[in-house]
């Protein structure tokens, strides 16, 4: 027998070879599964269900130039999932060490017993790599999880010393408008978590995402602002004039949530919910600010796009009928449906008072001589 012909020598070859470098999105709908305790829709993760995760995804990538992603975001739309796609892919295929930063330490030990262990239980090639925690020695604890060549270490925004615990090269931050604006007298634990990275500064990753809460405060706003910008715009099926899903242009009739419907800005076209997989499946991301894109990328996202099954049109007009005349849930509304900040109303002057104080400019000027 040839040697060149032997099956053994050439699956020997062949194991030497590098496993290909996947991109998140694609690492995702090879492997990850959704676990039935923790998830929505348990089963194979499917990138085409919400298609505008892909981009973000892919920024999240060793392969993408982008160091920093914002993710400014309402709720429904599966956030929180693209994080952990993300968290299971550095375990697999690019480990490292990684940092997950939530509110609160009791926030972070709840995330890690409901969402990520059930993650890690429900897929082999993670389960693999992480121990049982009921073995000796095992490293995998309620707030780490070891792996070769990396460990993933849980914290709250609410504990510096968490904060301070190891170098990092990949750094996810959930919900950052919920945390404190100091830490243990050390100033803001975002700026703090993010000193961890610079260890990795030339191959750093870092993720900040949240539903974003009062304008002038919003930690998730500033960072945006910061960003290049993007929102995901969709093309009419009457027009294929490309737009973003808005409030503005979500209509309904006589107050009746099933009426609602997305309404083309250019042509007046209707759209149903049931049309909402095609306006998804074509949509893109556009920057605001492309020449930002290099480093840091901002994707701006409403509850407005949740996939169909979700959160709904008619769902969007029920919440906000109910909400409209109580201001602490219209901003609850605002946060969560829209994904953008609450303008608090400050104290304003009655503009009849105002005119009443009128005077002549050359009496004031006059005042001001003597």
């Amino acid at each position: 027998m040839q040697v060149a012909e032997s099956p053994y020598l050439h699956g020997f070859f062949n194991g030497l070879r590098p496993d290909p470098r996947l991109t998140v999105s694609e690492w995702s709908d090879q492997k990850r599964m959704l676990p039935a305790k923790a998830a929505k829709e348990a089963g194979r993760w499917r990138t085409k269900r919400t298609p505008y995760l892909k981009e973000i995804m892919d920024a999240l990538s060793p392969s993408s130039s982008v160091e920093k992603c914002i993710f400014m975001k309402g709720a429904q739309i599966g956030g929180t999932e693209c994080g952990n796609n993300w968290l299971g892919y550095v375990i697999d295929h690019v480990p490292a060490p990684m940092m997950y930063v939530l509110p609160t330490l009791d926030l972070a030990k709840r995330t890690s017993k409901q969402r990520i262990a059930p993650m890690i239980e429900e897929m082999p090639s993670l389960r693999e790599k992480v121990r049982d925690p009921r073995s000796r020695d095992s490293g995998n604890t309620t707030l780490t999880k070891e792996f070769p060549n990396g460990v993933l270490v849980f914290t709250g925004s609410n504990s510096g010393a968490g904060l301070r615990s190891m170098p990092a090269r990949f750094l996810f931050m959930d919900e950052i408008d919920a945390y404190e604006d100091d830490v243990d007298d050390e100033g803001s634990p975002i700026n703090l978590a993010i000193k961890r990275t610079a260890t990795f500064s030339r191959n750093r990753k870092i993720f900040l995402v949240s539903t974003p809460k009062i304008a002038g405060s919003s930690k998730i706003e500033a960072a945006y602002e910061e960003s290049d910008k993007r929102r995901y715009h969709v093309p009419c099926l009457g027009c294929n004039y490309f737009q973003t899903i808005t409030w503005q242009h979500i209509k309904f009739d006589n107050s009746d949530p099933s009426t609602a419907r997305f309404e083309c800005r250019k042509c007046n076209h209707r759209h149903y919910e049931k049309d909402k997989p095609k306006l998804l499946a074509k949509g893109k991301w556009i920057a605001e600010f492309p020449e930002k894109s290099h480093k840091v990328a901002g994707f701006h996202l409403s509850a407005l796009y949740s996939p169909n099954g979700w959160y709904s049109w008619e769902n969007a007009v029920e919440d906000f009928l109910s909400a409209k005349k109580n201001p602490v849930e219209l901003k609850d509304w605002t946060n969560t449906v829209l994904g953008e900040t609450w303008q608090e109303k400050g104290e304003t002057v009655e503009h009849i008072l105002l005119y009443q104080r009128n005077r002549p400019f050359k009496d004031v000027f006059q005042s001001l001589k003597s």
